[in-house]
């Protein structure tokens, strides 16, 4: 992080380009937290889990199933023979702004009532941005068994509020900008899946099953901040700070994760399931590994030494051996209306430790879907809570004898799409056979 102090006999005369410098670097600072496209994602190729809200542990079937519950894979019901041909998904967010706020302060002047505004729309603990993105290249089901490779990509930041407050306002006298607090992980795989469901127990129309998923993953690349620190302070005498960053890097690593559950059909409208993803997991990281850094600090900085070398400073970048890392695993609760022209799902999750795509705040997700006309399903949901934002999905498709296809959008805690603090999106189409 480098701070920057304007002199205070040259400070009249750049008031103006200061301000136009403030005003330039918080629209293109909004624009970068709205536009910036949330790995480990939840199914997000699945346009139609997407737009039932992820509510799917009890509702999916085939495909689908795979992604979300293994164990109903066992389900003879539950099972089709179909080909993934191509599914996307991607969720861009952040944790203050909307779309509605883009679109008024992009191009105004920023007035001191407008920054804070906006500075007071950004929670305490900072300002988080997810990316995820998850497309499925190739998906095969066939019975009880699904085939599957996914690409996949995560990236979770957060920025300290006093950074996002010297953007806006500089600087100012007795003033202390901490960066504690901030931190970063991006990560990208691919993952090859091997899914299979088996009924154990049944008795009339109810049916209980278990069911796996082994995945081998490649890594793409990963970088983790793992320390990041520092302040910055003005005093009547002068200026004095101190800080460092330090990350790991690499280019390529393999591993692998198992996802189990249930399920337990209780009649021919009714069943419900549990999921635990990542149930085992590790993941080594062998190429290219390297540490990057960079401390500073300086004491009693003013404007008569200013052009002195008052920073003490060393940035560096050096090889290091592998090192391993865990995909947080998370747990799914649900149950769903499986019978009839209008189905509906809830769905409870809660993760075990707060990591990169994880939270142990608990998320409750419900779904419905209405076919009106069999091959045109219609469908809404709501989720709320977790690592994500509040938000309403929409979506519908087209169910043909061989062929499907389905979409999905999801806006914020409203209707309205101007509620949405981001973009999210899924496409899936395949073929029945």
């Amino acid at each position: 992080m480098k701070i920057s102090f304007i002199k205070s006999k040259d400070r009249l005369n750049q008031t103006k380009k200061s301000r136009r410098l403030y005003r330039l670097t918080s629209l293109i600072a909004l624009l970068i937290i709205l536009m910036v496209p949330s790995i480990f994602s939840q199914g997000m190729s699945s346009a139609r889990s997407v737009a039932l809200g992820s509510a799917s542990t009890a509702l999916a079937k085939g495909i689908d199933a795979a992604r979300f519950n293994p164990a109903n894979l066992g389900l003879k019901s539950f099972q089709s023979n179909e080909l993934e041909i191509l599914g996307f998904g991607a969720n861009i967010s952040n944790n203050a702004f909307t779309l509605g706020d883009y679109n008024q302060y992009t191009g105004a002047f920023l007035t001191g009532d407008d920054k804070a505004d906006i500075l007071n729309k950004v929670p305490n603990e900072g300002l988080k941005l997810i990316v995820e993105a998850d497309a499925s290249s190739m998906a095969l089901s066939q019975g009880p068994f699904v085939f599957a490779v996914t690409g996949i990509g995560l990236a979770d930041v957060n920025l300290n509020k006093d950074i996002l407050e010297l953007v806006l306002n500089g600087n100012t006298f007795a003033d202390t900008i901490d960066i504690t607090g901030s931190y970063s992980e991006a990560v990208g795989m691919i993952s090859a899946s091997l899914s299979y469901g088996k009924s154990i127990y049944k008795s009339g129309t109810r049916e209980f099953a278990v069911g796996v998923s082994a995945k081998y993953l490649y890594g793409l690349g990963i970088e983790k901040v793992v320390d990041m620190e520092g302040m910055a302070a003005t005093y009547a005498t002068g200026f004095a700070g101190e800080g460092k960053f330090i990350a790991q890097t690499a280019t390529g690593g393999t591993g692998y994760a198992l996802d189990i559950g249930a399920a337990l059909k209780l009649n021919d409208d009714y069943t419900v399931g549990a999921r635990i993803k990542n149930f085992i997991s590790t993941f080594t990281w062998n190429k290219n590994t390297q540490e990057h850094g960079y401390i500073f600090n300086f004491d009693t900085m003013t404007v008569d030494n200013m052009d002195a070398d008052y920073i003490v400073s060393d940035d560096y970048s050096k090889p290091i051996g592998n090192f391993s890392t865990n995909l947080p695993s998370t747990m799914n609760i649900g149950i769903a209306n499986t019978s009839g022209d209008f189905l509906w799902a809830v769905d409870w999750e809660q993760g075990f430790r707060s990591s990169i795509g994880a939270s142990t705040k608990p998320r409750l997700s419900m779904g419905v879907e209405w076919t009106p006309i069999k091959t045109i399903p219609l469908r809404s949901g709501f989720s709320t809570g977790g690592r994500q934002n509040t938000s309403f999905s929409f979506g519908s498709g087209f169910n043909l004898p061989l062929f499907f296809i389905d979409y999905a959008v999801v806006t914020g805690g409203s209707f309205s799409g101007y509620s949405s603090k981001g973009i999210n999106f899924a496409l899936t189409t395949g073929l029945h056979f």
